[in-house]
Formats: structure tokens, C-alpha cells, sequence
């Protein structure tokens, strides 16, 4: 492409003019490859941004839109709807855990974390303790990029040009040189949950409406939570009556070997956020899942029965052509076992990531399902340039790889297989050692 055709795109998270200097442009996938500009393939080591573990192309998927584009293209989300909204809802509290019964359905998961944002805030009104207002987020966190996301999330970048966000706390993340190359969930950081009791000391849990967490925290690079953690959290939600939030944007779906975080850890929130993975990335769509108390709750406080309970919504809410891929989505990962395949994938990944460990530059390396990163050391003061370049020497290598702050990142499809957790492995190796 030259630069006349691409001058009109201002790219979302992208250093446009390092781009534009350099394109990367991929024009067709199929499986758990891209086909780039050049007619190179590239193997997809992030599964699209997090969302395709299924693969490219997935024919089920394809037939299922375009079945649905010639039946019912878009029907209004408001005061009415049609009935792959509800069928799809239904198949979504299949695969959540026990209790999370109510599905609300957005365009994106930053739209989903902004939705259960305002659902906690609202609750609490209903219940008659408009005073608990206030949200937790940590450090290191991303919840999306809307005003209530940037504000309980916890990444610099995202938040500074933007000024005053919504008022938010934030617990400290959980990453810790104690715990580096762990494999998996690291021993040591559960304490770091009491961390919650100094900010309900500061505000009074009276005037704390949630905590949001994600159960791995994704664009940070891969932190698994330390072994206790999510669960002490919960406890101590419990206790002072503070709702509990996971986003499992990331991690909804089947990438930590289970149906979600939740699952995985053995912790239940109040509120769950889901997109991405939902309708294998083909579709833009998200979701809340809520427990049955907290819709009931709307339901019993909200006047006659012709009022609306909850004044919020989306124009693509429950898009029909996103529930049909979202419908075709789950039914794959329940036919071809895709969450048995992670669980069975993820300690090869383990194996072969950790091996980069005694790697010049490599500082610290994480793993969790089939999600990986390294981190590396800063040229300098600059944190993002040895991540940065390692990723281009991996795409001008056949790999696509995600490069995020100080971290590189992977997300493999679920249906990768060995020799490709190799190749892509040894890549990112070769790549690193180039920059001595």
C-alpha cells in the first residue's frame, strides 16, 4: 500500500507513523494463519487480539452469518427483539459457574465493563444505599477504553491524556520479582488481597460499590493471580457486602483450560464481563453476566411493570448476526472439546516458553492456559522498544505476537498444535538474542 492510501486511517493503539513507515497488513486467514500483504503466511500467536481461538474461518461460523445477514440483518435491541437474543443468552449461563444467570449483552467488552460498572452503582441504589458509589480497580489492570474502563483500570498509558476519569482506588497488582518465571499460579501474593481492607478502612465499605478485577490480567502481560488470591478477595467482598466484578474478556471462553477465570480459580463474582472469544472474534460483540439477585433486585425496585428497570443499552445490543456467531461459536467449543484441547495444550506452551528462561534480556517469564509473556529489560529508560522490536523481527519471521509496555505476549488458538508452540517459541528466542 502506498502512503496516499493509507492516510485517512488514524489506527486505534497503533504508533501510526512507525506503521505507515512499515505496513503490516494482512489480507486473508484461514486456520491459525494470516496471509500478509506480501503473500507470506503469519502464524496468529494471539488468536486475532485474544478473540480467535477457534481459528480463522471457521466455516460453522461463516454459514451461520450469512444465514442470519439474509434472514434478519438488525433488529432494535429496544422493546423488542428476536429469538437468537434469548437462545444465545441461554448457551452463555451454560458455561458460567453456578449462580450468574442474567445476560446483558453490549457491542465490545469495554462497553460490557462500563455496563457492570453502572449495574453496581445502580444496585445498590435499588437496594436503598445510594451511597455506595465508590469502585475498586488495581494497578496494572485494563478494563477497556471508555471513561469508567480507564478509571478502574490500572495502566498509565491509557488513562494519562485523558484527565479526570471516574473517582477510583486501586489495589496493587500482584506481580512480584519473588515470583519470577513462575509456572502458573505463583505461591506467594495472596496477602495482597488485604490490601482491600486498608481501602474499606479509608472509605467505609458503606460507600464502596465493587471491585473489579481481571481472574489473569491480559494487556498488562499475563499476571496469573497468586495462589488464594481471588479467593480472599471474595471473602472479603463478602463480608463488608461490596459486590465482586471479573472481567473475563480474556479469559471467558476456554484460554485458561476451563469455561472461565471463575471457573479455573474457583471463585464466583457478582458480575462477569465476556467478549471477545464469544463469537470467535468474528463478530464484535460482549456481555454481563449477572446472578439471579442482582436481576431480581432490579426487577422487584423499579415502580410499574411497564417501567424500564435498567435505563442503559446499545444500539447493537444483541445484534442478530453477532448472536449467530456467537451460537455457532459455543456449540464448536463444545463439539470439538476446545477447553479440554487447552488443558491439554497448556503445559507444552509451559514448557517451551520457560525454556527462553537464562535468555539475554528476558527479565521475567508467565504463563497461564494457552497465554504466555516475557518480560524484558528496558533500553535506557525506554521500557517498550526491546518489546517493540522484537515483535516486527517476528513478523518479518512468519509470527504474529503481541507487544504491550515492557511485555511480549502470547494468546495461541486453541487448536495449535506442538511444532507450532515451537516454532513460535523459538522465533521470539532467535528475535531477543538479535537485539545484543
Amino acid at each position: 500500500m502506498n502512503q496516499n492510501e493509507m492516510r485517512a486511517y488514524w489506527m486505534p493503539f497503533t504508533s501510526n507513523r512507525a506503521f505507515k513507515s512499515d505496513p503490516r497488513v494482512m489480507v486473508a486467514a484461514q486456520g491459525r494463519y494470516y496471509t500478509a500483504a506480501d503473500g507470506r503466511r503469519i502464524f496468529d500467536g494471539l488468536s486475532g487480539l485474544w478473540t480467535c481461538g477457534l481459528g480463522h474461518g471457521r466455516t460453522e461460523i461463516v454459514e451461520a452469518i450469512g444465514r442470519q445477514a439474509g434472514e434478519l440483518d438488525y433488529s432494535p435491541a429496544f422493546n423488542f427483539a428476536h429469538p437468537k437474543a434469548f437462545q444465545l443468552a441461554e448457551r452463555i449461563t451454560d458455561f458460567m459457574p453456578e449462580g450468574l444467570t442474567r445476560v446483558f449483552f453490549t457491542g465490545s467488552g469495554s462497553e460490557a465493563v462500563d455496563t457492570a460498572l453502572k449495574m453496581a452503582r445502580a444496585y445498590w441504589r435499588k437496594r436503598g444505599q445510594a451511597g455506595k458509589t465508590r469502585l475498586i480497580g488495581r494497578i496494572k489492570g485494563y478494563h477497556g477504553v471508555n471513561f469508567g474502563g480507564i478509571s478502574v483500570g490500572g495502566i498509565v498509558g491509557n488513562r494519562m491524556l485523558y484527565g479526570q476519569g471516574i473517582e477510583a482506588d486501586h489495589l496493587p497488582h500482584t506481580l512480584s520479582t519473588r515470583n519470577a518465571f513462575s509456572r502458573g499460579q505463583p505461591a506467594q501474593g495472596a496477602v495482597l488481597a488485604d490490601e482491600l481492607l486498608n481501602l474499606i478502612a479509608l472509605h467505609d465499605a458503606a460507600n464502596i460499590a465493587a471491585v473489579i478485577v481481571e481472574p489473569v490480567a491480559g494487556s498488562a502481560g499475563v499476571i496469573p493471580p497468586p495462589q488464594g488470591y481471588l479467593a480472599r478477595l471474595r471473602e472479603i467482598c463478602t463480608e463488608h457486602n461490596i459486590l465482586l466484578i471479573f472481567d473475563e474478556v480474556i479469559t471467558g471462553f476456554g484460554r485458561m483450560g476451563a469455561n472461565t477465570g471463575a471457573e479455573a480459580f474457583g471463585v464466583t463474582p457478582d458480575l462477569l464481563t465476556l467478549a471477545k472469544q464469544v463469537t470467535n472474534g468474528a463478530v464484535p460483540m460482549g456481555a454481563v453476566v449477572a446472578s439471579d439477585e442482582i436481576y431480581q433486585c432490579f426487577m422487584d425496585n423499579s415502580g410499574a411493570e411497564h417501567m424500564i428497570e435498567l435505563p442503559h443499552g446499545y444500539t447493537y445490543s444483541a445484534h442478530p448476526l453477532a448472536c449467530a456467531a456467537g451460537l455457532a461459536t459455543l456449540e464448536l467449543l463444545e463439539r470439538d472439546g476446545m477447553v479440554e484441547r487447552v488443558r491439554s495444550m497448556a503445559p507444552v506452551l509451559e514448557d517451551a516458553i520457560h525454556a527462553l528462561r537464562g535468555t539475554p534480556l528476558v527479565s521475567d517469564i508467565r504463563n497461564c492456559g494457552l497465554a504466555a509473556a516475557l518480560t524484558l529489560e528496558p533500553r535506557g529508560r525506554d521500557a517498550v522498544i526491546r518489546p517493540y522490536e522484537v515483535a516486527l523481527k517476528c513478523w518479518h519471521k512468519g509470527f504474529y505476537v503481541r507487544n504491550g509496555g515492557d511485555t511480549l505476549q502470547l494468546g495461541l488458538p486453541f487448536t495449535v498444535e506442538a511444532a507450532e508452540i515451537d516454532a513460535v517459541v523459538n522465533a521470539i528466542g532467535e528475535s531477543v538474542r538479535e537485539l545484543e
